[in-house]
């Protein structure tokens, strides 16, 4: 059985070690490898919020931005000629522009960058 906690945006997964009898934690939805572990939900959530505090804080230390998970929610500021060629391209398919907007997204995320044409010296 696996079950989630939340904390400061960041979600965790919880899955009990039946061979350690400890409850496994990894953060889920970022690239960075987070993980802690409890002996009781209590301890496991102390050292949830303990973990995540101290990846924060370590990011501040270095300067760098913390990595965050994606809330979802995209606001965009498009040519009304592009929202509506989006309206209708969402018509057309017979779905929502959110669920047509995030299936192009998602293409256009996975398709490889498209390589630079070497410039030729005029």
């Amino acid at each position: 059985m696996t079950n989630f906690m939340t904390y400061k945006g960041y979600t965790a997964s919880m899955v009990f070690d039946v061979v350690d009898k400890i409850i496994v934690g990894r953060v889920q939805d970022v690239d960075d490898i987070i993980s802690f572990h409890g002996e009781s939900v209590a301890e496991f959530e102390s050292n949830f919020h303990s973990t995540i505090d101290d990846y924060l804080a370590a990011a501040k230390a270095l300067g760098s931005a913390p990595e965050k998970p994606a809330s979802g929610k995209v606001m965009l500021r498009i040519a009304p000629e592009v929202h509506a060629a989006a309206l209708k391209a969402a018509a057309r398919s017979g779905t929502s522009l959110n669920k047509w907007a995030e299936s192009a997204l998602g293409k256009a995320a996975r398709k490889a960058p498209a390589r630079t044409a070497e410039r030729s010296e005029v």
